[in-house]
């Protein structure tokens, strides 16, 4: 049975597929996609409300030059012929809008804004707008309403506003009334003169409130910043400080008793590599932010340290267990006073001593050293920077740090941290 060639080409061209057609038809479908998205009305879009405030932007002096459209009615009159002496109507017209403009730009201007000249400048309009509106009346009578459109915008202060608006509004409805505009028409000027300066202030207002709270916002976020850098500043003073102390001191014992003992030696070469390893893991924990110190940690790591610079080390403690975050904080204390002690004090004795009364924790680090006779000289070495930082974090947490001589000799720390209690507990 024969086949028809050109059937079974088509056939066969039908059922080929068609990349670059289904590209196309993709990337049609796309487009129209886009073309609805940026279609979309502004209340069916969905942006956060912290972007929008952010793009907000104060209004200047081309926000309010629209308005002038409310003196067509005016220069209609004048090109009807409907007013008498015609061209004297047409050239205050043309003064009173000149005179607007300026007086809205000088309004909105860096450089004119908070001087005399926005004044000057409203002064001549209003003078302007009740000429006119004393000859003509009518539609010139809405020319009021323009100059309260001013006030609004010059007006710096909540006094200047009310002294301006009263006078403009009173002005606009002795005007009408004189003019014979009945007493609706006389209300409703007033009042509308008054609603408009003072919408145009509020709305002024508004967007300058705004601006304020951006600028505090981004101030806000540069006091942060400020203050993560000093507490990650002081975090990593506190433990590279005592660290590389105790890495030098270990170093030291290490190299005087591998001579004789090189099983000793090795012993303080394993402690060595242990603080390290350890002094990595907590740069890490202080560099996220979550470091949480242990006291009992931090008075085994001061036994240790002094222990190897051959100072003796007594230890007292007494009193309930202490919070999390009090022990963190007692925790920085205990370090950067055994740091100063093995770094400076060439003592030959310790005490660290921990008591809790009264919903106070003391803590308070002795030791029987040269003490601060030598500062005369150098005045760092026994309260430097670490000493300052901790007083700013017990500060911070309501209490306090003391330093200075002991009174048998050498030198002592004492750190005072108040303690809440626990419920349930007598």
């Amino acid at each position: 049975m024969a086949v028809d060639a050109r059937q079974t080409s088509g056939t066969a061209d039908d059922a080929a597929p068609d990349p670059e057609g289904r590209r196309g038809r993709r990337r049609g479908a796309r487009r129209e996609r886009d073309a609805e998205s940026r279609g979309k009305t502004w209340w069916r879009r969905h942006g956060r409300l912290e972007d929008e405030i952010e793009q907000l932007r104060k209004p200047d002096g081309n926000a309010l030059i629209p308005w002038l459209l409310m003196a067509l009615g005016p220069v209609i009159d004048v090109l009807r012929g409907d007013v008498p002496l015609a061209w004297l109507a047409g050239a205050g017209l043309v003064a009173f809008c000149a005179l607007y403009v300026l007086t809205v730009r000088s309004s909105f201007s860096p450089r004119y804004g908070t001087g005399p000249v926005p004044l000057r400048l409203l002064g001549g309009l209003g003078a302007t707008a009740l000429a006119l509106a004393i000859g003509y009346g009518g539609n010139f009578l809405l020319l009021f309403v323009l100059v309260s459109l001013c006030v609004g915008s010059v007006a710096s202060s909540r006094r200047t506003l009310g002294i301006l608006l009263v006078p403009t509004s009173a002005a606009a409805g002795i005007v009408s009334g004189l003019r014979h505009e009945g007493f609706w028409s006389t209300i409703s000027l007033a009042y509308g003169s008054f609603l408009s300066g003072l919408v145009v202030s509020v709305i002024i207002t508004l967007f300058q409130a705004v601006d304020q709270l951006k600028s505090t916002r981004q101030e806000l976020a540069r006091s942060a910043v400020a203050q993560e850098r000093l507490r990650f500043s002081r975090d990593l003073h506190d433990l590279l400080g005592h660290t590389l102390s105790v890495v030098v001191v270990k170093s030291e014992a290490a190299r005087r008793l591998a001579p004789r003992d090189l099983d000793a030696a090795l012993a303080q070469v394993a402690d060595i590599e242990s603080v390290g390893r350890q002094a990595l893991t907590e740069i890490r924990e202080a560099v996220t932010g979550y470091r949480e110190g242990s006291l009992s940690t931090e008075l085994d790591r001061a036994r240790s340290a002094l222990t190897a610079s051959d100072i003796e080390v007594v230890v007292q403690e007494s009193g309930p267990p202490l919070p999390p975050q009090t022990e963190a904080l007692l925790g920085w204390v205990v370090r950067e006073g055994v740091t100063n002690v093995v770094r400076h004090s060439r003592a030959s004795k310790a005490t660290i001593e921990l008591r809790t009364e009264t919903g106070r924790t003391h803590l308070t680090i002795t030791d029987n050293g040269a003490g601060p006779a030598e500062q005369d000289a150098c005045p760092t070495v026994r309260t430097g920077t670490g000493l300052r930082g901790l007083t700013e974090r017990l500060a911070a947490a309501g209490g306090s740090l003391d330093s200075g001589p002991a009174p048998a000799g050498g030198f002592r720390v004492t750190a005072v941290l108040p303690v809440e209690e626990e419920p349930g507990r007598f």
